[in-house]
């Protein structure tokens, strides 16, 4: 059985880090596989770039497609020499309900959806259940991250105390980067907008991760596995990563609530290292590349009537 994996992303993000750890877990399992990548990845990577012309050239070759986002399905539906595809699905946004994105939806032979609340959306679009699987991110292991560096608080705020939030530096308006400096200045407590979190979450008190809409919440995988306990936005698939009040807390898209939760991390160093404890022993059980590997190469054998 041949795999080919597709990918078109422009700029790394948490897909194309989970598709390259997808890759190598299945590969250290011996099965043989194809990439065809993007500028992104096909710059880190001596891959060929995903064009129609090589997707169908490389589709013959293979025994089933698995598409990595949105525009590496419309090709591989398109141009994929009538194999069977599987189309990775992290965005939480619901189905376009248009002629072209129904047929598209309507030809992908499963889904692997990002979490349970992402497998929901594909349902009110129309997918059948049956042609859904969830299977969760791997947070990245030890050896893989990078060792600390130092930075600055940049949220304007004086650090008189050694309390250290970090947020992720997202344009990206629905991830509440605003929210976030908003809710550090009423709690007082200095906040890093990081550029860098596998780097600067080695020496933070906890993650601060607002968003409005997530599939899932790679980053707090990569701040569980550091130890770091989170504080998160209740919505999309977040609340499958945190257990709240035991591996971080959940809370409202609100000022007020935010800034409780911050000042409650910041005044029990017992709770942070209990949450820390907690955090770790979650991602070495539930969100492992081992998993996300074995539940996906399921899904491959199931599509080809292999047991």
């Amino acid at each position: 059985m041949r795999i080919l994996h597709v990918d078109t992303g422009k700029t790394m993000r948490g897909g194309q880090y989970q598709m390259l750890l997808l890759c190598d877990t299945l590969a250290d399992k011996n099965w043989d596989q194809v990439l065809l990548a993007g500028p992104a990845i096909s710059s880190r990577r001596n891959v060929e770039r995903t064009t129609w012309r090589s997707l169908r050239k490389r589709a013959r070759e293979c025994d089933l497609l698995h598409a990595h986002d949105a525009r590496a399905h419309t090709l591989a539906v398109m141009h994929g020499a009538g194999r069977p595809v599987v189309v990775a699905r992290r965005v939480a946004f619901p189905i376009r309900d248009s002629f072209a994105s129904r047929w598209k939806y309507r030809r992908a032979a499963h889904f692997v959806a990002i979490s349970n609340f992402v497998a929901s959306a594909l349902t009110s679009g129309g997918v059948p259940e049956e042609k859904i699987s969830v299977v969760y991110d791997a947070a990245p292991s030890m050896a893989s991250l990078p060792m600390p560096s130092q930075a600055t608080p940049v949220s304007g705020i004086e650090a008189g105390n050694d309390f250290r939030i970090v947020a992720p530096n997202f344009d990206d308006p629905l991830k509440c980067r605003d929210l976030a400096v908003a809710a550090c200045e009423h709690a007082g407590i200095p906040l890093l907008l990081s550029d860098d979190l596998p780097k600067d979450l080695r020496s933070a008190d906890a993650l601060l991760y607002l968003s409005k809409s997530e599939g899932l919440g790679s980053a707090l995988l990569l701040a569980m596995s550091l130890g770091v306990p989170v504080i998160a936005s209740a919505v999309g698939g977040m609340p499958e990563v945190v257990s709240d009040g035991a591996t971080g807390l959940l809370v409202e898209n609100k000022v007020e609530d935010i800034s409780s939760a911050l000042r409650q991390l910041q005044r029990n160093g017992d709770l942070r290292q209990a949450m820390a404890d907690a955090a770790l022993e979650r991602v070495r059980t539930e969100f492992t590349n081992e998993r996300m590997a074995d539940l996906t190469s399921q899904v491959y054998r199931r599509i080809l009537g292999e047991t």
